[in-house]
C-alpha cells in the first residue's frame, strides 16, 4: 500500500467506507466528495498554504469530507469538540488563528456571534462544495496537517501540530501492529477532536479499506443490537465505556446479555485506551466475553507509542511494549537512563510519530524535548519487558513519607471494594507526610462507607504507607470529554 499521497484512501473502490444511520457511502463516493470539497475550499487559490480551517461537526460523512478535504487542499485541519462551551471555542479559534469554520447548520445560530466577533467566516459543507473537481496541490509530507488541543487538565489547552508525515507514521504503525485489513468493521462513537477517534479508529479504518460505522454518541441499545448481529469484528473504547456496558448488562435480561457477550466474543480485537484500564475491569470483561482487552498507551503529541501485542501475552495493568518505529526509554529525575526493571522513570519518546510543535509556543515546545526525546510527563516502570504506567508525574505520582506512590495502583485496589463505584486518588499537601494520600470515592447505590472501615479493609491489600489518609465521598468524579478524571479540580472539592 502506497503512502506517497497522504492520506492513503481506497479511492476507486465500491466497497462501503462509512455507514451513517441508514446511509452507506462507498470509498469512491467519499473520495469524489472530498475532491469537490477540496476544490471548493481552495476557491481561486492554488494551495491553502497551511491556512487553519476549523470544523465543528459530529461523526459524519461531512466530518470525513471536511478533514480529508482540508488535508488535500494544503490546509491545517482543526477539529473541534461539538460539546465545547463558547468560551472554550473562543480559546481554540483565537489560538489557532482560524480563518474559516465549517459547522453543521444546526450549530450556526449558536456559533454566529462568536464567529462575527473573531471575524471568522462561518460555513456549512454544502457552502464549500465545488461543482467540478480541479487540480489539487502536491503536499510535502513535512508540512503541517492538523492541530489538536491538549485536554487542558493541568494548564490551558495547547495546540498540538502534526505534519502529514507524523500522521502517516501514527496510522501505519497501528495498521501493522493491530493487523488492520479491509475485512474489518468497527463502530466509531468516540469524540472526533481527539487522537483516539481520529487516528486509531477513523484514519486506520479508512487507510486499511475497512468499514466504519459512525455514531454521534455512544448509543448502547443501538450499538449492542449491531453487536448481537455480528456486525463488528473490532471494538475500541475508553474504560468508562466498558464500565457502562457492564452496568447496562445489569438492567436487561440474561439471554440478551448472553447474546451481546457472544457478539463481543466473536470479535478479533477489543481495545481499551485513553485512560488506565483497572485490573478489575480487565478481568470482568474477560470473564463476561472471553475477550482479553488490548491496552495501549498514547497521547495527543505522539499518537500511540506503546501497546500490548496483538499476537502474544496481554497483561492486565500493563500497556505493553514500544510499537514498530517508536523509540521509548525511561529517564530519572536527573535525566539519566533508567536501566533496572521496576525502577520508575519518565517515559520519553522518539520517532516519526512525534508531533512537530505546540502552535506558536516556542517555549513550551522547547521545554517538552530533551536531547531529541519528547518528555511525556508520564511515569512508568518496566516489568519483564512490559511497561506499566504509574501515572502523570504532576498529578498521579504522590510523594508521601519518602515514598513515590502510584495513584493509579492505589485506585486499582480500591476499585475492588464492594461499595466503590469509582475512585480517584491524589496527594494533598501535608506537614507530616509531604503529601497525604487522599481518596475521592463515588459509592454504589444503596451502600455506605466510613473512613475507618475503608482503612481496615485496605490493611493486607496494600502497604501501610499507601493506605489513604483521607476519604472524601462525592456523587461523581469530574471528567473531561474522553472520560479522564480532571484531578486538579478535585482539590476544589475539599
Amino acid at each position: 500500500m502506497s503512502d506517497t499521497l497522504f492520506p492513503f484512501f481506497n479511492s476507486n473502490s465500491d466497497k462501503v467506507a462509512l455507514v451513517e444511520g441508514e446511509n452507506k457511502h462507498t470509498y469512491s463516493e467519499v473520495n469524489d466528495r472530498i475532491n469537490l470539497f477540496s476544490s471548493g475550499i481552495l476557491g481561486a487559490k492554488e494551495d491553502l498554504n497551511e491556512e487553519r480551517i476549523a470544523f465543528f461537526l459530529p461523526a459524519s460523512l461531512d466530518y470525513v469530507t471536511t478533514m480529508h478535504g482540508v488535508w488535500r487542499a494544503g490546509g491545517i485541519a482543526v477539529p473541534l469538540n461539538v460539546a465545547s462551551a463558547v468560551s472554550e471555542l473562543d480559546h481554540y479559534l483565537t489560538c489557532a488563528k482560524v480563518t474559516r469554520l465549517i459547522a453543521g447548520t444546526q450549530y450556526h445560530d449558536s456559533l454566529k456571534g462568536l464567529c462575527n466577533s473573531l471575524k471568522i467566516e462561518l460555513l456549512s459543507v454544502s457552502d464549500v462544495m465545488a461543482e467540478e473537481p480541479r487540480a489539487l496541490p502536491l503536499i510535502n509530507p513535512e508540512r503541517r496537517a492538523m492541530m489538536l488541543f491538549t485536554s487542558g487538565t493541568t494548564n490551558k489547552p495547547k495546540g498540538v501540530v502534526s505534519t502529514h508525515k507524523t500522521i502517516c507514521a501514527q496510522i501505519t504503525t497501528l495498521i501493522t501492529a493491530w493487523e488492520w485489513s479491509e475485512r474489518d468493521v468497527i463502530p466509531l462513537f468516540l469524540p472526533l477532536h481527539h487522537i483516539h477517534g481520529i487516528i486509531n479508529i477513523l484514519s486506520c479504518g479508512l487507510w486499511a479499506g475497512a468499514t466504519v460505522h459512525l455514531f454521534s454518541k455512544f448509543d448502547i441499545p443501538k450499538i449492542s443490537k449491531q453487536i448481537t448481529h455480528g456486525t463488528y469484528n473490532v471494538f475500541m473504547a475508553v474504560p468508562t465505556i466498558y464500565v457502562k456496558l457492564i452496568q447496562y448488562f445489569e438492567t436487561i435480561e440474561k439471554d440478551e446479555v448472553d447474546k451481546i457477550c457472544a457478539g463481543f466474543s466473536a470479535m478479533r480485537l477489543n481495545i481499551s485506551g485513553s485512560a488506565a484500564c483497572p485490573v478489575k475491569l480487565f478481568e470482568q470483561w474477560k470473564e463476561l466475553t472471553g475477550q482479553i482487552l488490548l491496552e495501549r498507551y498514547g497521547m495527543t503529541e505522539i499518537g500511540m507509542g506503546i501497546s500490548n501485542p496483538y499476537n502474544g501475552e496481554r497483561r492486565a495493568g500493563a500497556v505493553g511494549q514500544p510499537l514498530p518505529g517508536v523509540q521509548c526509554q525511561l529517564f530519572d529525575e536527573n535525566d539519566n537512563v533508567v536501566e533496572r526493571d521496576s525502577e520508575p522513570g519518565e517515559i520519553r519518546i522518539k520517532g516519526d510519530n512525534v508531533f512537530l510543535e505546540y502552535w506558536e509556543n516556542e517555549e513550551a515546545t522547547k521545554s517538552s524535548f530533551k536531547d531529541g526525546w519528547f518528555c511525556t510527563g508520564d511515569v512508568a516502570v518496566v516489568e519483564q519487558g512490559y511497561y506499566r504506567i504509574m501515572g502523570r508525574s504532576s498529578v498521579d505520582i504522590i510523594k508521601s513519607g519518602g515514598y513515590k506512590l502510584s495513584a493509579l495502583e492505589i485506585e486499582g485496589v480500591l476499585l475492588t471494594h464492594d461499595s466503590i463505584s469509582e475512585v480517584a486518588v491524589i496527594g494533598i499537601e501535608d506537614d507530616i507526610w509531604g503529601e497525604a494520600v487522599t481518596a475521592f470515592v463515588a459509592l454504589k447505590e444503596g451502600t455506605a462507607l466510613e473512613f475507618d472501615s475503608l482503612k481496615s479493609w485496605c490493611e493486607g491489600r496494600m502497604s501501610s504507607y499507601k493506605i489513604p489518609k483521607h476519604l472524601k465521598l462525592v456523587d461523581a468524579l469530574p471528567r473531561n470529554a474522553m472520560g479522564k478524571v480532571t484531578k486538579p479540580s478535585l482539590k476544589e472539592l475539599l
